[in-house]
């Protein structure tokens, strides 16, 4: 009995200690070690001081805060690991985990990497709304996921996530009034772009992004196009130019994509990949409404500040690249059975939404001219609104 008591002593302190844990809450106990994050390394193929890495770093951000932490993206711009045109190959062999880019720089592994942007004339008329609905509606999503594992036997996952259109027509040392102004210039052009401005005769030179402005002070091209408004504003090409053409049917819809190594995807699970895949698309839409008006912003401040003219391309150049690509879509086409897989289902989605959409939808620019009319051939920049019709 005389041993009983040192027993219930440690009991009841003991019990004591439950209690006081239990009173001050979980904050008072012990706490599991915190899993450290998954951190994944991904390159984009453009500088770090254009928007389209802004698209990149938003969606970052957003993985970070949709996975409380758990999945972080590291971001490095063009270089810092690989060139701006190798990221493919260097998320296939998996020197990084991922990248940030654009399909039609492939196209020379195989033509229809194009049509995964979008494409030339949309395709088919399909605006960027349009383009997303064939991926995620009309069978696009399973053509990009085969295109990439069993076309290109690359082991990567393609996500769409960069709306960097529509693009301009390019920049000028001179006006350009018909096609045969055009024909003859070297300009800067990547991609299926240049093929189709090569069959329209123009001589092409293929350069990033970042090598634009240093080609053409040593005199290596004559004109250029890099993606518009704010991008080419960020670059200089003002200094250069100060005759900008737009709209252009090279890139009217031009789609971005994250590219992501298989094996980094399947270690993941499928909580975080959802989250990869919803940040990609909310990306997609919050970055895009931003740079439209960032766009807005820089067409005036290259007209007000740096003087540029920015003018309407003549529509016989938009019609000339339409026949042109349709004519080098339709040899291609033939040769490669799943560039016509491929370009077929994106026919056919189109032949239904765009005539619907035409139908359904009132012309942009009839309201937009009753409000902001026009002034000559220029394209319209932000200006004061005019007075409404009297009733």
């Amino acid at each position: 009995m005389r041993h009983a008591r040192p027993v219930r002593s440690l009991v009841v302190a003991a019990v004591l200690v439950a209690l006081v844990g239990l009173l001050a809450g979980p904050q008072a106990l012990p706490r599991a070690t915190a899993q450290a994050p998954t951190v994944l390394k991904m390159q984009a193929s453009w500088p770090a001081a254009l928007t389209l890495y802004d698209n990149f770093k938003m969606f970052a951000e957003r993985v970070e805060k949709l996975s409380a932490g758990r999945l972080k993206i590291e971001t490095l711009p063009a270089g810092a690991i690989v060139p701006a045109f190798e990221v493919l190959d260097a998320t296939h062999k998996k020197v990084i985990d991922g990248a940030h880019t654009w399909a039609a720089y492939w196209t020379g592994k195989h033509k229809a990497a194009v049509l995964f942007t979008g494409g030339p004339g949309g395709t088919f008329g399909m605006d960027f709304i349009d383009a997303m609905g064939w991926m995620y509606e009309g069978g696009g999503w399973e053509l990009y996921q085969e295109f990439y594992r069993d076309v290109l036997k690359l082991n990567v996952i393609p996500i769409p996530i960069l709306p960097a259109g529509p693009q301009a027509f390019g920049w000028f040392k001179k006006p350009i009034r018909n096609l045969a102004d055009f024909k003859g210039m070297k300009c800067r052009q990547t991609g299926i772009a240049a093929e189709v401005f090569t069959e329209m005769g123009m001589r092409v030179v293929n350069l990033p992004g970042g090598e634009i402005i240093p080609a053409a002070e040593r005199g290596v091209i004559d004109c250029a196009e890099w993606v518009g408004g704010i991008e080419d504003l960020k670059l200089g090409f003002h200094n250069i130019w100060k005759y900008h053409y737009t709209p252009g049917m090279h890139e009217n819809v031009t789609i971005g994509e994250l590219i992501i190594n298989r094996d980094v995807w399947q270690k993941l699970g499928p909580d975080l990949q959802e989250i990869v895949k919803s940040a990609a698309t909310e990306t997609f839409l919050r970055w895009w409404v931003r740079w439209q008006k960032q766009n807005a912003e820089a067409l005036r401040e290259l007209r007000e500040k740096h003087k540029v003219q920015i003018l309407r391309t003549p529509n016989d150049i938009l019609v000339e690249f339409l026949k042109a690509w349709d004519r080098i879509a339709a040899r291609e086409a033939e040769r490669d059975p799943f560039f016509k897989k491929v370009l077929e289902s994106q026919r056919q989605y189109a032949a239904l939404v765009v005539p619907a959409k035409r139908f359904m939808f009132p012309p942009y620019e009839f309201a937009a001219n009753y409000y902001w009319p026009e002034k000559g051939g220029a394209a319209a920049a932000p200006a004061t609104p005019a007075a409404p019709a009297k009733k």
